[in-house]
C-alpha cells in the first residue's frame, strides 16, 4: 500500500483528538493490507512529495510500555524521501527517525525500543526479526568532512535478518550487519560484522563467532 503526504497531512490534524491507540489507514491496498498505527504524542514532519509504502503487516509508531508514558517519537520525511515497511514494525516512545531529502528507510520486522536516533541521509536498510535495544544511534552520515580526505560524507548501513543491538549502540555510515550478529551494549560500530557473530567495544571487533540467539 503507497502513501502519499498529500493524502495524509490532513489526516494527521485528527491525531490529537483519537484515542491512544489511533489506527490510520489511508487508502485501500492493492495486493496486500498493510496500516500504520500512531500512538497518542507522535509528531510528524512529512513533506508532500515524500511516500510511505507498507507491503503487510502493522508499522506502529511511539508505542508505549505503560498507557501514561509521556515521551514523543518524531518522524521525520524530507523532499521525495522513502519508507518502506514490509512486516510487522515497532517504534517505542521517545524515538527521532528523520529520513531526509532524497533517502530511503527500509523496515522488515521487529522493533526499536525507547530514545532511538536514527538519521537517514541516502539508505538504511533493517531486515527480518531484528531486535533494537534502547538509546541505540544509527545514522549513514557524517554530514561533515575533513577537508580533502577523499571520503564520501554519506554511506548507506545495512543490518541484516535477525540481528540483536544492544544498548547505547552506535551504527555508523557505509556498515553493514551480516544476519543472526549480535552486537554489545556501549559498542561503536564503524567497520562491518559478518555473520552468526557477537561484536563489542570501541570500535567494535568481533568477539566469538558462530553464535545463535532467541
Amino acid at each position: 500500500m503507497r502513501l502519499f503526504m498529500k493524502d495524509i497531512i490532513n489526516k494527521i490534524k485528527l491525531l490529537r483528538s483519537l484515542s491512544p491507540l489511533a489506527n490510520l489507514q489511508w487508502l485501500k491496498h492493492r495486493q496486500k493490507q498493510g496500516k500504520a498505527l500512531f500512538y497518542k504524542g507522535s509528531c510528524f514532519s512529512l513533506h508532500r512529495s515524500s511516500s510511505v509504502i507498507i507491503s503487510e503487516g502493522t508499522l506502529e509508531v511511539n508505542k508505549k510500555w505503560i498507557a501514561n508514558d509521556p515521551a514523543i517519537t518524531m518522524l521525520a520525511l524530507g523532499k521525495n524521501s522513502k519508507l518502506q515497511v514490509n512486516k510487522n514494525f515497532k517504534i517505542f516512545s521517545g524515538g527521532r527517525i528523520s529520513v531526509t531529502d532524497g533517502a530511503t528507510l527500509i523496515l522488515g520486522s521487529g522493533y526499536i525500543n525507547h530514545q532511538v536516533s536514527l538519521n537517514c541521509f541516502e539508505r538504511i536498510e533493517i531486515g527480518e526479526g531484528v531486535a533494537i535495544a534502547e538509546k541505540v544511534t544509527i545514522r549513514d552520515s557524517d554530514n561533515h568532512q575533513i577537508v580533502d580526505n577523499g571520503q564520501h560524507v554519506s554511506r548507506p548501513i545495512k543490518i541484516g535478518n535477525h540481528v540483536w543491538i544492544g544498548m547505547n549502540v552506535t551504527i555508523l555510515k557505509g556498515v553493514n550487519i551480516g544476519n543472526g550478529a549480535v552486537i554489545a551494549a556501549g559498542a561503536v560500530v564503524n567497520k562491518d560484522i559478518p555473520p552468526y557473530c557477537l561484536a563489542g567495544g570501541v570500535p567494535a571487533r568481533v568477539i566469538k563467532e558462530n553464535i545463535n540467539w532467541e
